[in-house]
Order: C-alpha cells, then structure tokens, then sequence
C-alpha cells in the first residue's frame, strides 16, 4: 500500500475494483485530489466519468475471460498431451505420422506428377543418347584399331 491508502500493485487482483475502501479518484499528498490529466487518466472528449467507468469495468471482466480461457486451454492441451501419452502417440511418432502424410500429398498433387512425367521423358532421351553415343565411340575405337 501506498502512503493514500491506495492499492497501486499492477499484479494485484483487485485491480481494475472498486469497494468501499477503494475509489477511482486518484489522490495525491495529503489527500488532494490530483487532476485526471496527471494520474494519466484522460477522458476522451464527449464521455463522462461514468462511461469511462462502465468500459473500465467492462475491461477488467473482458480481461479476465481471457485469463480463464487461457487456463482453460492450457488445461485442455495437457490433458490432451495426457491422452496421447496413454495411446503410445510420442511426439516422434506423431512427427513421422505428419511426414508421411505430406510426403503422400505432395506425391498426390499434379505438380509433382507433371514433373514426375518430365523426369522421366527426360530420362528415357537421356538414357538414348547415352546408348547412342556409347555405340558410335565403341565404333570409332574399333575403326582406329
């Protein structure tokens, strides 16, 4: 606690609350109230205290769902790694599981079967050629001797 009497902890789980004891005007030595422009708290133009409060209020409770869902989750992944676990599904495994399917995808996609085509062509003319030239240099070297 602050020497006011306020509870100025950012980590503290009343923050964002307001009780008896707690009030939203910020207050300064000796219990002068400090403008809203000096505790950082500026009013948009148009909206009242009021409102400002309301969506205050409305943030804390928005940011507070987002905590529990994110505990939520986090709870639902462990359990989820837990499950796993008990099916014999290591990460490994599970790795080897996504390689093979993106291999057989990857081999599933026109891309790779148009290329696959064209390799091979190319192969077969290239293996001809080879052939080709194999025999016209044996030849060559038989007319030499």
């Amino acid at each position: 606690m602050d020497p006011g009497g306020q509870d100025i902890n950012l980590n503290s789980p009343n923050k964002g609350l307001l009780s008896d004891t707690m009030t939203d005007v910020p207050v300064g030595p000796a219990g002068t109230r400090v403008p809203a422009d000096a505790a950082g708290g500026v009013l948009p133009e148009g909206m009242t205290e009021a409102e400002a409060e309301e969506l205050r209020t409305e943030l804390f409770k928005v940011e507070e769902e987002i905590l529990t869902l994110r505990q939520v989750l986090a709870a639902k992944e462990h359990h989820a790694a837990d499950i796993k676990k008990r099916l014999g599904q290591t990460p490994l495994h599970q790795l080897k599981l996504n390689l093979s399917k993106s291999l057989h995808e990857v081999q599933m996609s026109n891309a790779y079967k148009k290329t696959q085509e064209t390799l091979s062509t190319a192969s077969q003319k290239t293996t001809a050629a080879l052939s080709t030239m194999g025999t016209a240099i044996t030849r060559k070297l038989g007319d030499m001797r």
